[in-house]
Protein backbone atom coordinates (compact mmCIF):
# COMPACT_ATOMS: atom_id res chain seq x y z
CA UNK A 1 0.00 0.00 0.00
CA UNK A 2 1.37 3.37 -0.82
CA UNK A 3 1.90 6.06 2.19
CA UNK A 4 0.13 9.26 1.66
CA UNK A 5 1.94 12.58 -0.05
CA UNK A 6 3.57 14.69 2.49
CA UNK A 7 1.98 18.44 1.63
CA UNK A 8 4.97 19.42 -0.19
CA UNK A 9 5.03 16.62 -2.55
CA UNK A 10 1.21 16.68 -2.88
CA UNK A 11 1.73 20.85 -3.79
CA UNK A 12 4.63 19.73 -6.64
CA UNK A 13 2.27 16.97 -8.24
CA UNK A 14 -0.82 19.32 -8.28
CA UNK A 15 1.55 21.78 -9.96
CA UNK A 16 2.69 19.47 -12.55
CA UNK A 17 -0.46 18.27 -13.46
CA UNK A 18 -0.70 22.08 -15.34
CA UNK A 19 3.00 21.91 -16.83
CA UNK A 20 4.33 21.87 -20.21
CA UNK A 21 8.30 21.21 -20.79
CA UNK A 22 9.22 23.52 -23.44
CA UNK A 23 12.44 23.93 -24.85
CA UNK A 24 12.79 27.51 -26.07
CA UNK A 25 16.70 27.42 -25.91
CA UNK A 26 19.27 27.77 -28.45
CA UNK A 27 22.18 28.35 -29.73
CA UNK A 28 23.11 30.92 -32.53
CA UNK A 29 23.98 30.22 -36.14
CA UNK A 30 27.89 30.30 -35.20
CA UNK A 31 27.13 28.06 -32.79
CA UNK A 32 27.75 30.16 -29.59
CA UNK A 33 25.82 30.22 -26.90
CA UNK A 34 23.98 33.03 -25.56
CA UNK A 35 24.95 34.93 -22.25
CA UNK A 36 24.21 33.83 -19.25
CA UNK A 37 20.66 34.88 -17.42
CA UNK A 38 19.20 36.69 -20.98
CA UNK A 39 16.93 36.35 -22.85
CA UNK A 40 17.86 36.19 -26.60
CA UNK A 41 14.93 37.11 -28.01
CA UNK A 42 13.27 35.66 -31.31
CA UNK A 43 15.58 33.88 -33.65
CA UNK A 44 15.24 34.98 -37.39
CA UNK A 45 16.09 31.32 -38.53
CA UNK A 46 14.11 29.53 -35.90
CA UNK A 47 11.40 31.76 -34.65
CA UNK A 48 12.29 30.46 -30.95
CA UNK A 49 14.48 32.88 -28.39
CA UNK A 50 15.52 30.56 -25.11
CA UNK A 51 17.03 31.20 -21.87
CA UNK A 52 20.37 30.05 -21.31
CA UNK A 53 22.00 28.60 -18.25
CA UNK A 54 25.21 29.48 -15.88
CA UNK A 55 26.58 26.51 -18.04
CA UNK A 56 25.96 28.29 -21.63
CA UNK A 57 23.66 25.49 -22.13
CA UNK A 58 20.21 25.81 -23.27
CA UNK A 59 17.58 25.44 -20.44
CA UNK A 60 13.76 24.29 -21.42
CA UNK A 61 10.65 26.60 -19.43
CA UNK A 62 8.36 24.72 -17.29
CA UNK A 63 4.87 26.17 -18.94
CA UNK A 64 2.07 26.41 -16.88
CA UNK A 65 -0.75 26.01 -19.08
CA UNK A 66 -3.69 26.16 -16.49
CA UNK A 67 -5.17 29.49 -15.78
CA UNK A 68 -3.13 33.13 -15.45
CA UNK A 69 -3.71 36.15 -14.10
CA UNK A 70 -5.48 37.90 -17.30
CA UNK A 71 -4.61 40.55 -19.72
CA UNK A 72 -3.98 43.68 -17.76
CA UNK A 73 -1.47 45.54 -16.54
CA UNK A 74 0.88 43.19 -14.81
CA UNK A 75 -1.03 39.95 -16.47
CA UNK A 76 -0.34 36.49 -17.68
CA UNK A 77 1.52 35.03 -14.55
CA UNK A 78 0.24 31.75 -13.28
CA UNK A 79 -2.25 31.07 -10.64
CA UNK A 80 -3.88 27.58 -9.46
CA UNK A 81 -6.01 27.37 -6.35
CA UNK A 82 -4.84 26.28 -3.15
CA UNK A 83 -6.48 25.65 -0.23
CA UNK A 84 -9.50 27.64 -1.52
CA UNK A 85 -6.92 31.12 -2.49
CA UNK A 86 -5.65 32.26 -5.64
CA UNK A 87 -2.28 31.71 -5.44
CA UNK A 88 0.87 32.86 -8.29
CA UNK A 89 1.89 29.24 -9.21
CA UNK A 90 5.38 30.29 -9.47
CA UNK A 91 5.56 31.83 -6.18
CA UNK A 92 4.16 28.72 -4.47
CA UNK A 93 6.88 26.66 -6.54
CA UNK A 94 9.51 28.70 -5.38
CA UNK A 95 8.32 28.28 -1.28
CA UNK A 96 7.13 25.00 -2.00
CA UNK A 97 11.03 23.93 -3.22
CA UNK A 98 13.51 26.72 -1.25
CA UNK A 99 11.30 28.17 1.38
CA UNK A 100 10.10 31.52 2.54
CA UNK A 101 10.58 35.02 0.45
CA UNK A 102 11.10 37.69 2.46
CA UNK A 103 9.09 40.84 2.37
CA UNK A 104 11.01 42.96 0.48
CA UNK A 105 11.76 40.64 -2.24
CA UNK A 106 10.17 39.49 -5.41
CA UNK A 107 11.04 36.48 -7.96
CA UNK A 108 12.44 37.71 -11.01
CA UNK A 109 11.71 35.27 -14.23
CA UNK A 110 15.29 34.93 -15.88
CA UNK A 111 14.33 33.08 -19.08
CA UNK A 112 11.55 36.52 -19.44
CA UNK A 113 8.77 34.31 -19.60
CA UNK A 114 5.56 35.03 -16.78
CA UNK A 115 4.17 31.88 -17.47
CA UNK A 116 7.29 29.58 -16.69
CA UNK A 117 7.24 28.20 -12.72
CA UNK A 118 10.98 26.32 -13.41
CA UNK A 119 12.52 27.19 -10.10
CA UNK A 120 15.81 28.13 -11.22
CA UNK A 121 14.50 30.02 -14.03
CA UNK A 122 13.39 32.33 -11.09
CA UNK A 123 15.63 34.13 -8.66
CA UNK A 124 14.47 36.45 -5.87
CA UNK A 125 15.87 40.16 -5.99
CA UNK A 126 14.89 43.18 -5.11
CA UNK A 127 12.25 46.00 -6.58
CA UNK A 128 14.83 48.15 -8.32
CA UNK A 129 16.94 45.34 -9.75
CA UNK A 130 13.45 43.92 -11.47
CA UNK A 131 12.72 46.84 -13.01
CA UNK A 132 16.37 47.24 -14.02
CA UNK A 133 16.42 43.74 -15.42
CA UNK A 134 12.60 44.54 -17.19
CA UNK A 135 13.90 47.54 -18.51
CA UNK A 136 16.93 45.94 -20.03
CA UNK A 137 15.32 43.39 -21.97
CA UNK A 138 12.52 45.69 -23.44
CA UNK A 139 15.49 47.76 -24.58
CA UNK A 140 14.90 50.97 -22.09
CA UNK A 141 17.40 52.98 -20.97
CA UNK A 142 18.55 52.65 -17.97
CA UNK A 143 16.48 56.21 -15.95
CA UNK A 144 18.93 58.59 -14.42
CA UNK A 145 19.07 59.43 -10.89
CA UNK A 146 17.79 62.46 -9.59
CA UNK A 147 19.78 65.44 -8.09
CA UNK A 148 19.75 65.86 -4.26
CA UNK A 149 18.17 68.95 -3.50
CA UNK A 150 20.26 71.51 -1.96
CA UNK A 151 18.97 73.04 1.46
Amino acid sequence: MNAPLSRREAIRSKIMVCVEIVDTGYVDARGMPSPCHVWTGPDSGTGRGGYVDARGMPSPCHVWTGPDSGTGRGGGYPRMSLDGQTVAVHIVNWTNEHGFIPGKKQLDHLCRTRRCIRDDHLEMVTHKQNQKRRDAAMGVPPRRRRKARRP
